[in-house]
Parts: structure tokens; C-alpha cells; sequence
């Protein structure tokens, strides 16, 4: 194991975890709402964003398959992670020179920082087999979601200096602050992104085969529909994935829209920044707590107790009125995110077979992603139709209830003996060195 690179791609997590707490949690929702949709009714600006999450998701999905294919096939990982973080990188930048009402700009640039960061993500993920052995991969990735708790966090607190104290900074005011956190989410994510950029290097081709665009895409379509197949041989594993994409939209929903719904009953801009820093230093101590719980008290009620308590997030959420409330539902947020996404892993680990777990966390990388359109998309349109962005909180109770009843059919035991039953990847009609598959780990 290559400890040099193993540190670079921890660290990594730590760079792109900015945009993930300051633009997409944070404070773009703020800005979108008060500064890109100035003019627009405050419902209406939230039913906006909400369908730009859902369409740059959409993208997102669609290009997996592509992505997925040319990760593991033409082995120019680092090079694809550093286009698209660039992509990514360079639209959260630009956010800084967009003006009042330039709603359609914001969109736009939502849209491509959301491809460059999946994007990136997905060939992030993707090389974890490639630089860490079976027995220390569990290890090493929790050590990146901690890195990426830390190192959001930080910057979050930064930027929350910015915007509440401009003055402090030299700043003429509040926006002006905002417009330099975008710059300065840019900056953290490329200078932190740098060592696994120049200490990861590039595999060798898996393929023997010259692929265009269009060969990377049937490649990838071919294994996912080969997997779904398969997949079926593992009934509780799919019955598992199957929760994981109701209760999952609705964690990803509450993530993305939670701050222009506190913007849109009134909460004020600084209790909303400083309520999800609070989530970020509450999430990595709770992580690890709910980890140990998964020990004693079993992996699948300790996930079902977390997702609980994010229905009763939804439930307080629809009746919130003051600050003090959302800063006791982002404490409550961070008591269960990072813990149930992390069981979910373990979980979905412990019910996929040994030798096809790349090939497995691929499927449900890529389906999840097209799962993801769907709580966004039902919280915008219900806040559209209604006039009311509670009643687009509460709708995320479904995904959470649809997930919970689906999980209680989950037999664990069952799941797991079922992995031990040995079987063949199912073939992408490609000459490879290798399975296509393996490597592509979510």
C-alpha cells in the first residue's frame, strides 16, 4: 500500500466536502433565494432550486454508466478526477459574478459544479480498491469521511466569518463576503485536490479493445442490465438496495434543501450557517458512537432507529417556526447522517459477495444516483402546487416510510449466507484483463 497516495486520497475528501457544506448546504441556498431569485416569490425561487438539484442529478445519472465504464476500462482515473473537478471547481467560482435575478445563471452553474463534483466522486470512489487492500478498506474510508467532516467544517466556519463579519475581512458587506466564500470553496477544493492529482497516477488499460464514447456507454449499460440480472440471485441484497433508494433521496433531499426552507419560513441567514456547522462537528464524534451501537445492538435496528429519526426531523421541521428549532433539528441531523450512511455501507458490504463487491457498490452507485432525482423533484413540485414549502418537507416522509417498511423485510442472516453462494460477474461483452467491473466502489 502506497501510504503517500493513500493520504492524497483521503485528502481529498477533505478538499471537495467544502462544496458539499457551503454550496450545496449552506449558503448558495441562502444566496439563490435572496440574491439569484430577487424578484421571485421566496416558494417559488425553493420550487426552482429543488428542480435544478433534480436536474443536474438527472445528468449526473445518465452519464454514470459512461463514467463507470471509461473508470475501470481506460484506468485514466486521475486524469477524469481532475477534469472534473476542474469543471467543478470553476463553476462554484463563478457563482461570484452572478447578479440580482440571474436565477437562470445560477441554475446553469449549479448544474455543472453538481456533474464536476459526482463526477469526480465517481472515479474518487472508484480507486479506493485500487490503492488500499480488502482488510483495510473499511479503515481508510472512514478515515476520509472524517477528513471530509473536519475539513467542510473548517472552511464552513471560515466563510461564516465572511458573511456575518465582513468588516472583519475588510469587506463592504454580507454579499460580498458570500461572493468571496465561492471563490474560496474553489481555492480550498483545488489546492487540497492537488496531492491526489500528482500522487495517484494512472492505472494501466483494461481494455483491449479501442473504445469511443459510444463503446464506454453500451459497456456500461451492458453491466448494469448484466447486474441486474444477477442481482436477483441475492434477494435480500436487492431488497436492501431497494430501501437504500427511498430512504436515501430523502437523507440527500434534507441535506440539499433544509437551508432555503429555513430561509423561506424566515430563519435568518447567520442561524442558518451556523446551525449546519453545528451539524458538521456533531456528525463526527455521532458516526463513530453509531457505529459502535451497529455492534451491539445489530446493524439493521440501529439503521431503522436513525432513519426514525429522521422522519421525526421531517415532522419538526414542518412545524418549525423559530431559530432555536432549526439549530435542535441540525443537531438531530448530525447525530444520524454520517451514522447512517455509514451503517448502510457495512450493511450492504456484509450481504454482497466477497469476490463481486466492485461490480455490486457500481449498481448501487449508479441507481441511487437515478433515485436521487425524485425527493428534490417531489419537494419543489408539492411546494409549487400547494404554495407551501411545509407541506414539501413533509412529503419526504414517504421516501423515509417506504425505506423503513422495505428494510423490516431485510433478513440479515439470511442476506449474508446467501453471499456465501458463489457465482460468476455476468459478461459486458468486452476483452478485458480483468472484470470490467471490479473497482468501481461507491
Amino acid at each position: 500500500m502506497n501510504k503517500k497516495a493513500v493520504r492524497a486520497w483521503i485528502m481529498y475528501d477533505w478538499a471537495n466536502s467544502a462544496y458539499a457544506t457551503t454550496v450545496l448546504a449552506a449558503v448558495l441556498p441562502i444566496f439563490y433565494s435572496s440574491v439569484a431569485a430577487d424578484g421571485l416569490p421566496k416558494n417559488t425561487a425553493a420550487s426552482y432550486l429543488a428542480y435544478t438539484h433534480a436536474i443536474g442529478m438527472a445528468l449526473v445519472a445518465l452519464l454514470s454508466p459512461l463514467l463507470g465504464a471509461v473508470s475501470d476500462l481506460s484506468g485514466k482515473k486521475t486524469s477524469l478526477l481532475t477534469c472534473f473537478s476542474l469543471l467543478g471547481m470553476a463553476a462554484t467560482a463563478g457563482f461570484a459574478l452572478v447578479e440580482r435575478g440571474d436565477w437562470l445563471i445560477a441554475s446553469t452553474l449549479l448544474v455543472l459544479s453538481t456533474i464536476g463534483f459526482a463526477g469526480s466522486n465517481s472515479f474518487y470512489d472508484s480507486m479506493l480498491p485500487d490503492l488500499v487492500p480488502s482488510e483495510k478498506r473499511d479503515e481508510i474510508s472512514a478515515k476520509g469521511y472524517a477528513a471530509g467532516y473536519v475539513g467542510g467544517g473548517l472552511l464552513l466556519a471560515v466563510n461564516l466569518v465572511m458573511i456575518q463579519m465582513p468588516s472583519v475581512l475588510g469587506l463592504s458587506d454580507s454579499l460580498a463576503g458570500t461572493r468571496l466564500a465561492f471563490i474560496s470553496v474553489g481555492l480550498w477544493w483545488l489546492v487540497f485536490a492537488l496531492p491526489i492529482m500528482r500522487r495517484v497516477p494512472n492505472l494501466p488499460r483494461q481494455s483491449k479493445e479501442n473504445l469511443n464514447a459510444a463503446g464506454y456507454m453500451r459497456a456500461g449499460v451492458q453491466r448494469i442490465a448484466g447486474t441486474y440480472r444477477d442481482i436477483r440471485r441475492y434477494p435480500q441484497l436487492f431488497k436492501l438496495i431497494a430501501a437504500f433508494w427511498f430512504y436515501n433521496d430523502g437523507i440527500n433531499t434534507i441535506i440539499l434543501m433544509a437551508t432555503i426552507y429555513g430561509a423561506t419560513i424566515g430563519i435568518g441567514t447567520s442561524d442558518l450557517i451556523l446551525a449546519l456547522l453545528i451539524t458538521q462537528f456533531v456528525g463526527f464524534p455521532s458516526t463513530l458512537l453509531l457505529g459502535k451501537a451497529a455492534g451491539r445492538l445489530g446493524a439493521k435496528r440501529t439503521l431503522i432507529i436513525s432513519l426514525l429519526v429522521y422522519v421525526l426531523i421531517v415532522a419538526l421541521g414542518f412545524g418549525m417556526t423559530k431559530a432555536v428549532h432549526f439549530y435542535a433539528l441540525a443537531i438531530l441531523v448530525g447525530l444520524v447522517q454520517g451514522g447512517s450512511q455509514s451503517i448502510s455501507r457495512a450493511m450492504l458490504s456484509d450481504l454482497m459477495p466477497a469476490h463481486r463487491t466492485g461490480e455490486l457498490f457500481g449498481f448501487v452507485n449508479i441507481t441511487s444516483k437515478f433515485s436521487s432525482i425524485f425527493g428534490p423533484f417531489v419537494f419543489g413540485l408539492v411546494g409549487q402546487l400547494t404554495g407551501s414549502q411545509r407541506l414539501g418537507i413533509l412529503s419526504l416522509i414517504l421516501f423515509f416510510g417506504l425505506g423503513i417498511a422495505i428494510l423490516l423485510k431485510v433478513n440479515v442472516e439470511q442476506g449474508k449466507k446467501d453471499s456465501l453462494v458463489k457465482t460468476e460477474p455476468g459478461s459486458y461483452g468486452l476483452k478485458s484483463d480483468t472484470d470490467g467491473a471490479e473497482g468501481f466502489v461507491s
